[in-house]
């Protein structure tokens, strides 16, 4: 069975509005692939640094780490969001809270439907595929 799960790890749960869910299986679709199992694990800046250090030999802080678990067409993953670094991204960027954390939640969905952001190019795409379907949710 397909689902999309919602964990907190060192910092405090929130909730996630339903159109959330959603919205994530709409992009999904709309990508021509089908919903496997997707895990997102928010998290503290500690806890991703330490994540990013054990996994990727990465030795610094970031927004998102995406895990790809997808196979054929079934989009599967787990996603930490650092609620701290969106924070201050949203601040830098001068953004919505909400927006911003919306844009790292859309971000990781398009890494497992294989758009990349390593180059200029990669990155141009990605921003525009985020800002496509952040315009689309309700």
């Amino acid at each position: 069975m397909s689902e999309i799960n919602y964990f907190f790890e060192d910092i405090d749960s929130f909730e996630i509005p339903d159109n959330i869910s959603h919205w994530i299986k709409n992009t999904i679709t709309s990508e021509g692939k089908t919903l496997g199992n997707l895990n997102y694990i928010f998290c503290s800046d500690n806890y991703i640094l330490e994540i990013n250090k054990q996994y990727l030999n990465h030795n610094y802080f970031t927004d998102i780490i995406t895990f790809n678990y997808c196979k054929d067409n079934v989009v599967s993953g787990d996603i930490f969001i650092s609620v701290d670094t969106v924070k201050s991204n949203a601040k830098e960027y001068k953004q919505d809270y909400n927006n911003e954390l919306n844009r790292v939640i859309i971000h990781g969905v398009l890494h497992l439907l294989g758009y990349n952001d390593k180059s200029e190019t990669e990155l141009f795409e990605m921003r525009q595929k985020e800002d496509f379907y952040l315009n689309l949710l309700p």
